[in-house]
């Protein structure tokens, strides 16, 4: 028993795919919405401090700003899956009606829920102390995204996965 223990497994069947942790990098659109992702967020960091001189490193996990992460992540993984798969494929429909849902999503909903948050923060900061609600902390109020914030990270998330694409030489 102790031989069989120590000996390789098989090596797979015929037509069955090998498992391989490093062909994730070989997946072009995993890696082009990573890529856009951590673009993203490290250009709010770097907005951060040029505006207001200090580093801010929850921007990098943080949702709101310019450019907005959501989009330049699933407009990267659309086009991306674009370019491997083909505009005419299902999966490329599927990406591109998931990319809508996200990015109306960023400057619709959550765009609102973040008014919404200012104007009740401000509601309670005006209760008087003694009030049960009046030491309730503060909720989130940058969620959302304007148009232009979408936008710019549909651009870069274009402009990334146009990149990676080119880069795995994809599209060609």
């Amino acid at each position: 028993m102790a031989d069989a223990a120590a000996q390789p497994p098989p090596p797979p069947a015929s037509g069955a795919p090998s498992f391989s942790y490093l062909a994730v990098f070989s997946n072009c659109p995993l890696v082009a919405a990573v890529l856009a992702f951590a673009i993203a967020q490290s250009i709010k960091v770097l907005t951060t401090w040029y505006k207001e001189n200090r580093w801010d490193a929850k921007q990098l996990v943080g949702s709101g700003g310019m450019p907005s992460s959501h989009s330049a992540t699933v407009t990267a993984l659309t086009v991306a899956v674009g370019l491997r798969e083909g505009f005419g494929s299902s999966l490329f429909a599927t990406a591109a009606i998931f990319a809508s849902v996200v990015m109306y999503d960023a400057f619709g909903v959550r765009l609102h829920a973040g008014k919404q948050a200012e104007v009740l923060n401000q509601i309670v900061y005006e209760l008087p102390s003694e009030h049960p609600l009046a030491e309730t902390r503060p909720l989130r109020e940058l969620l959302g995204h304007t148009p232009t914030q979408v936008f710019a990270g549909g651009v870069l998330g274009f402009a990334v996965a146009t990149f990676t694409g080119m880069i795995a030489g994809l599209g060609s």
